[in-house]
């Protein structure tokens, strides 16, 4: 696999799982950094055969090391097998090194303290950080004590004071905690936020589960009466009929009203249970991506009230716009504004953080987003998705408020042409100002890019601070000056009369 493609890979891993790398990664550099580094050196410095024996078994010991780890994290976390027979060999391998040191000193070699204690520490890291994921912490402990006080008691047989053999003890117990404070401390919080992912997992599951049900419960009293009585009503015409009374027909007749009263209740329930509310939308998206880590900037006082169904098809469009943004970007910055130009409703939700593999704006075919034209369409809006900058990307929808034939290849109504810096179909071209709010020093849809405001309550005007009213026909730029739509210039929809866009640039300040 080449080193972009694992670039790729770790791009496409969720922040979960970036952080449980980064964590082992930093234990297993921790653990066999020194010992290879010292590893290497001995190589060019003359040694006696004892010392060079004991830095070679710490280095198999270290390597060795990192795989056990390795596993014994996958116990912690995903109960998989412990591996006690690697690291009954970790214990061997120390023991080694250990007696490789002694034999070193009884050799008349003088080793640095210094240099075998760090030699000793990592090999004990090697061996303990593994045990402390096996075992519960109590037993760990256990263990640490009885090693403390063999450990002293050796001392002791070598000739060593009462007071030396504390420090010993001592030295060696703290040497077990600190090395629990850095693995096991570190298994426990990838537990608990591995814990939390599968927790959001569920509830979305549940969401669905709940919200299924609850269209079940409401098909069931739309649909429950009227079939019995269908049932009922069909049984006794049947009976009629046979009979030879003129009364089946009246009863087939009620039937049928039935039928088609049941047919007009299900589409009500369907209508209803597929409506969306803008403002709650937009509230929710901003919990959902600031709950991810996504700088949110919303911008959505239009200055009037929306008609029911633009407000349907909107909120549509910020939700599919939302789950693209958590599912195909690393987004850092994400900005959404609204604006009324022209009598048309115009939605621009644009982020950051657009992935490499990503495909090119309007070459997908997912059902999400036709399935927004379609429901815009009915509306005679349109909508439209690009990438303004190499990490960028931009949805503009567009839905008029007045009833009217839809406008003709995406371009607003206007007399004049499309102006210099746009394309046919109404959307920017390349390397022209976009409909995504403004940039620096560029014109805005009526608020400055930095400092918009919070969500605000749909259909209630908020005055933008350093914007003054404008001329009809004009979109309020930064510090209240008016931009006329009407020049066919950059940033202009149309020609003469024709329709401003939005704003100009990227309002993230970002590629454009």
């Amino acid at each position: 696999m080449s080193i972009w493609a694992r670039a790729r890979g770790w791009r496409r891993r969720t922040r979960v799982a970036k952080v449980d790398s980064y964590t082992r990664w930093l234990l297993y550099v921790l653990v066999c950094a020194y010992p290879l580094l010292n590893g290497v050196s001995a190589l060019f410095r003359s040694e006696s055969l004892p010392a060079r024996v004991m830095d070679a078994l710490c280095v198999v010991q270290v390597l060795l090391g990192v795989r056990v780890l390795q596993r014994s994290f996958d116990h912690y976390l995903w109960k998989k097998a412990a591996p006690w027979w690697p690291l009954a060999g970790q214990v061997a391998l120390l023991l080694g090194t250990m007696g490789a040191l002694v034999a070193t000193v009884r050799a008349g070699g003088t080793p640095s303290p210094t240099e075998y204690g760090l030699l000793l520490m990592h090999g004990w890291l090697a061996t303990s950080g593994p045990f402390s994921l096996l075992v519960r912490f109590r037993r760990y402990a256990a263990v640490s004590g009885g090693c403390a006080v063999l450990m002293a008691g050796a001392t002791g047989a070598l000739g060593a004071t009462w007071g030396a053999m504390a420090v010993m003890a001592a030295s060696v117990f703290a040497l077990f905690m600190w090395v629990a404070l850095c693995v096991r401390t570190s298994g426990w919080m990838l537990s608990v936020m591995w814990e939390l992912e599968e927790a959001k997992k569920a509830q979305a599951q549940l969401a669905v589960a709940e919200e299924r049900l609850r269209f079940g419960r409401d098909l069931h009293d739309v649909l429950g009466r009227n079939l019995a009585v269908i049932a009922l009503k069909s049984e006794l015409a049947v009976q009629l009929a046979q009979r030879g009374s003129p009364a089946a027909l009246e009863q087939m007749t009620e039937v049928q009203r039935l039928a088609q009263d049941s047919q007009r209740e299900v589409r009500e329930v369907v209508r209803g249970y597929r409506e969306a509310d803008l403002r709650t939308e937009l509230v929710g998206a901003r919990g959902v991506l600031s709950a991810a880590g996504i700088d949110c900037r919303f911008d959505d006082a239009p200055g009037r009230e929306l008609p029911p169904p633009v407000q349907s098809a909107l909120a549509w469009v910020v939700r599919e716009a939302t789950t693209n943004v958590l599912r195909h970007a690393d987004a850092g910055r994400c900005a959404v504004r609204m604006r009324i130009v022209d009598e048309v409703a115009v939605l621009v939700m644009e982020n950051d953080g657009v992935r490499v593999e990503a495909p090119e704006a309007g070459t997908g075919s997912g059902s999400g987003l036709a399935g927004l034209r379609e429901r815009l369409a009915a509306l005679g809006g349109t909508i439209t998705a690009e990438r303004p900058g190499t990490k960028m990307f931009r949805v503009t929808a567009e839905v008029p408020l007045i009833d009217g034939e839809p406008p003709q290849d995406g371009v607003a109504t206007g007399e004049g042409a499309p102006g210099e810096g746009t394309s046919a179909e109404g959307a920017p071209s390349e390397g022209a100002p976009g409909a995504g709010g403004p940039g620096e020093g560029a014109a805005g849809g009526g608020a400055p890019g930095v400092g918009a405001p919070e969500v605000s309550a749909l259909g209630v005007s908020a005055p933008e601070v350093g914007a003054s009213p404008g001329p009809a026909g004009s979109v309020p730029e930064e510090g209240g000056r008016a931009a006329s739509g009407g020049s066919g210039g950059s940033g202009s929809r149309g020609g003469s009369g024709g329709r401003p866009a939005v704003g100009a640039g990227s309002w993230l300040g970002g590629e454009a």
